[in-house]
């Protein structure tokens, strides 16, 4: 689907449309992406995430429930890599990210809230395809997100193109 700026998305489409709260930095090489939405709920471990990006990504948004933790990163310059070379669009981490100069020439969209050089766990512990929360807004797999300059947005469906 071809990008559409968020602000007029939220024009077009009112209370049909979430918009996380500000704060997340843009990190990836895509400043803006958007995509059906996959889901994962971990605590400071991406064995997980890995798994579910050495998946075809199909130009879907990876949304990551990290709990707000940012002790430890849970995507990194190899992650984001992996998730450029399987067509993922994007991926929104609600912790933290690190090799920052690796995400920022992946092609791929990357928001997250903080960086932080220390590596997480990796046990596989989380849950895939679960309704994730992140900063107040309910996400479940399947809607759709946007994301650019402006903010992130989701919707349960994509909006009609003209």
């Amino acid at each position: 689907m071809p990008i559409v700026a968020t602000a007029d998305l939220c024009d077009q489409g009112g209370d049909a449309l979430q918009v996380l709260p500000p704060g997340l930095l843009n990190l990836g090489g895509l400043a803006a992406f958007n995509g059906r939405v996959t889901t994962l709920r971990v605590h400071e471990d991406n064995a997980l995430v890995r798994t579910v990006l050495s998946s075809a990504g199909d130009g879907r948004v990876l949304v990551i429930d990290g709990g707000g933790s940012v002790r430890t990163a849970l995507v990194g310059g190899k992650l984001g890599q992996l998730a450029q070379d399987n067509g993922w669009s994007g991926i929104v981490v609600w912790g933290a990210v690190r090799d920052a100069v690796e995400l920022a020439v992946a092609r791929v969209g990357i928001r997250a809230l903080a960086t932080c050089p220390r590596p997480p766990l990796k046990t596989g512990a989380g849950e895939r395809d679960v309704p994730v929360v992140l900063g107040g807004i309910t996400i479940t797999p399947g809607m759709w997100l946007a994301a650019d300059a402006d903010g992130v947005v989701v919707a349960a469906h994509p909006p009609e193109t003209p």
